[in-house]
């Protein structure tokens, strides 16, 4: 086995290993306030109205933007005990979207607000086609790496390993501006669906903050924040608020 290629591809999968840094102090405005937590059963009742409004804005703003996708969204909960904060969006063997959100995310939510927020982020996510674009970048990726393995001397379980650490940087790649399009939708859709996305995204004061980190998923949660307050900002001078 070529000792080069071996030596950098582990330098790539450690420089795919990400970590979960204490939230950051920033010298960024601050995020509107989140609120003190409500109960299970007001969370519950916050969760339900969201659905109600959100998701047909998010529906037709599908429509308008890819018109070719299907937008006919589902949203789930995951009602499993020991999930973490979590919600994320998927598609069922149709290619229709689906929504899923744990209960402890619902509960943790201060507000409506942020509810709709993170409901408009997951569904932008479809609207936006990451899913599809993370797939084909995680398959070139594999390619890349794999053939670049195998041009250096490598074989098998060395061209497989190659080919993984070059799937994990292809899915990555792209990651952090997937996300912070997700969030400029996702605001659009909450705000259209009467929340305030502002609020909305001050649950991100409450969450572990990733940093800017290489090949990370997620931008720094205060790069997040004043994303979505310069895009609120822009609907208030649109509506002359």
């Amino acid at each position: 086995m070529n000792r080069f290629a071996t030596v950098a591809i582990l330098a790539l999968v450690a420089g795919c290993t990400t970590t979960a840094d204490p939230l950051a102090t920033s010298t960024a405005a601050p995020a509107a306030e989140s609120g003190p937590r409500v109960s299970a059963s007001q969370a519950g009742r916050n969760f339900d109205t969201v659905i109600r409004r959100v998701a047909p804005v998010a529906r037709q703003i599908c429509q308008e933007k890819a018109p070719r996708a299907n937008c006919n969204y589902q949203i789930y909960v995951d009602e499993r005990p020991n999930q973490p904060v979590n919600a994320f969006q998927t598609e069922d063997e149709s290619g229709r979207p689906v929504i899923v959100f744990t209960r402890p995310l619902i509960e943790d939510a201060r507000n409506a607000d942020e509810l709709a927020f993170i409901l408009g982020h997951e569904a932008a996510h479809h609207i936006e086609g990451h899913l599809a674009a993370t797939r084909v970048n995680s398959q070139l990726g594999a390619v890349l790496l794999g053939s670049l393995a195998q041009a250096y001397g490598l074989s098998g379980s060395g061209v497989d390993t190659a080919a993984t650490v070059g799937a994990e940087i292809g899915s990555r790649t792209f990651s952090k501006g997937y996300e912070t399009e997700a969030d400029s939708l996702g605001a659009e859709i909450a705000w259209r669906a009467g929340y305030d996305p502002v609020r909305g995204v001050a649950f991100f004061s409450r969450t572990p903050d990733p940093g800017d980190q290489f090949l990370g998923t997620h931008p720094p949660n205060a790069s997040r924040q004043a994303n979505v307050r310069k895009i609120a900002s822009q609907f208030q001078q649109a509506q002359g608020v």
